[in-house]
This record gives structure tokens, sequence and C-alpha cells, in this order.
């Protein structure tokens, strides 16, 4: 009997390792399944991060080409604007110019007349008569002295309108900027100190090397340094008429390359801007200078020159009394 029912005891054991086997299957498979169903959810959520990244760097830069698309459409509108008011201003100044060269000159022909009449006919007068005449002539004479005066300016201020309306930038070509700087510094002293001999100037110069010559319109950049030179000279000449002890005119002119752009600064220690006005030393026909000493058109055609014809930019430091600086960048 014992034996007999030894089979049936061992039944018991044998089902509870089967029970326990078909448990730990299950649940290996369900752990398996989770940890399927967890890289799925992190392969999801790389794939989800992924997309969001590439949905905001398309955002990005659909954002960019709508700002660039909107830059360009206002600089295709100021184009316009400018491109007119350019044709309008070199009609004026066309329609300007035959009449005022009529104004001088005749009135460099009235002046001889008036030479003529005090050499032949004035000595046949009885002397009162000589006095008076001589008087009329000689005011005469100063009134057409001072519309050739104003009648040079106005032929000035044309030319610069018409320079200013040009609508065609100067040949561009490889240029060495230091080389055509330092050109056009020693050519505005020479002339400068060809009007005025005992007017000496320190020029202080530090040139950085040029990697490779920058693409320039030499000629529109050569207009450029030389209205800033001649102000640079201007601004000395005026401080050293003031006779200040110790004071010692000074020009400085530096390049260096900072940031793909060509850096170049002209430093002087002369009259320097009223802060007053310095926000309008860019505008047409502002000018600092004394009437029939200035046009006011050159440093609003340096402007144009660099901004819109070259791409750089030209930023001026001053402080009135003590100095000014103009800041001349180019891109490489």
């Amino acid at each position: 009997m014992p034996n007999a029912l030894l089979p049936y005891l061992l039944i018991g054991p044998v089902l509870l390792l089967l029970v326990a086997g078909i448990v730990g299957i299950v649940i290996r498979e369900q752990r398996r399944r989770l940890r399927q169903e967890r890289e799925k959810h992190q392969i999801l959520a790389r794939q989800n991060d992924l997309l969001e990244q590439q949905v905001q760097q398309r955002t990005a830069d659909l954002q960019q080409s709508l700002m660039h698309l909107q830059t360009t459409q206002r600089q295709l509108i100021q184009s316009e604007k400018l491109a007119s008011l350019g044709e309008l201003t070199a009609g004026v100044a066309h329609e300007i110019q035959n009449p005022l060269n009529f104004v001088l000159n005749f009135s460099e022909v009235s002046v001889e007349l008036v030479q003529e009449v005090k050499e032949e006919i004035i000595d046949k007068l009885a002397e009162p008569q000589k006095a008076v005449a001589a008087e009329l002539l000689d005011s005469l004479e100063a009134n057409l002295a001072r519309i050739t005066l104003h009648g040079r300016r106005a032929d000035s201020i044309v030319k610069g309108m018409l320079l200013h309306a040009r609508n065609s930038p100067g040949e561009r070509q490889p240029t060495d900027l230091n080389v055509l700087a330092d050109q056009y510094l020693r050519l505005a002293y020479q002339g400068i100190r060809a009007k005025k001999k005992d007017f000496n100037v320190v020029l202080t110069t530090h040139y950085a090397a040029q990697a490779e010559p920058i693409n320039m319109a030499a000629q529109d950049i050569g207009r450029v340094l030389m209205n800033l030179f001649n102000n640079a000279f201007y601004a000395l000449q005026k401080k050293q008429e003031r006779n200040e002890a110790n004071y010692e005119a000074e020009i400085r002119v530096s390049t260096q390359l900072l940031n793909q752009q060509f850096e170049l600064r002209i430093w002087d220690n002369g009259t320097g801007i009223p802060a007053a006005v310095e926000h309008k030393i860019y505008q047409p026909f502002f000018t600092t200078k004394p009437t029939g000493e200035g046009t006011g058109l050159g440093l609003s055609l340096s402007y144009d020159i660099i901004t819109k014809g070259h791409g750089g930019t030209l930023v001026c430091e001053t402080q009135e009394g003590h100095y000014t600086e103009f800041i001349m960048r180019l891109p490489l």
C-alpha cells in the first residue's frame, strides 16, 4: 500500500514545479514585453525630439528667410526711391548748371568791363564826377565779386548733387587699402600745405598687414578718404588758429583686421564736432563750416559710398574741442 501511494504522493511536487516553471515563463515573457515597450517608447521619444528639433530648425530657417525677404524687399523699395530721387536730382542739377554757367561767365566778363571803364573812361571825367564814378564802380566790382563767389559755391553744390545722383558705381578691382589710404593722406597734406606753408601736422600711421586686396571701387573709396582727410586737416587748422598753448596738431591713421572686416581709423585732435549736431553730419547739405567753405555733401556722399556702395559702415566718434575719429569698415 505505501508503495502504491508513492506515485500519487510525487504528483503534487511535480505539479508545483510545472506551475512554477509556467509562472516563470509568463513572468519572463511579460518582462520581455515590458522591455520592448520601453524601448519602443524610448525610440518614439527620440523620434519625437528629433522631429521637434527639425520643426524648430525649419521654422527658424523659414523665419530667417522671411526676414531676409522682407529686408530685401525694403532695400528694393528704398533703391527704387533713391533711384527716382537720383534721377530727379540729376535733372534739377543739369537744369541749374546751364544758367549758373551764364551767371559765372557774365559776372567775370562784367568785372573785366568795370576794369576797362576804370582805365579808359574815368580819367576823362572831371574831378568831382571822377570820385563819384570811382565809388560806384568799386561798389559794382565788389557786388560782381560776391556774385562770382556765391556762383562758384552754387556750382560746387550742383557738382556734388550730380555725384550723389550717379547710379553707376566705379569699377571694382582688388585694392590694397593701406597703400590707398597713405597716398591720399600725403596728397591731402600736400594740398593744404600748398595753400598755407606754415601749417604743420604730425602724421602718425600704423598699417596692419592686409591678407589679400579688397575688391572695391578704388576711385570712390579715394573720394571718401580725401573728404575725411580734408575735414581732419580743416579741423586742425581751425584749432591751430586759436593759438592754444602747447598745442601740436596730429593725425593718426591706422588699419586692422577685425571680424572678417578691414577697419580703417582716421583720428585728429582738432576742434571736434558739437554733440548737438553730431547726428546731422551725414545729412546732405549740412555742414559745420562757415558759408562758402563747405557744401555739406562730402560726408553724405562718403556715407553712401561706404554703406550702400560697398556694404560697409562709417562711424564717427568725437568730443568737441578735443578730437574726432572716423571709423570705416569694409567687408573682406
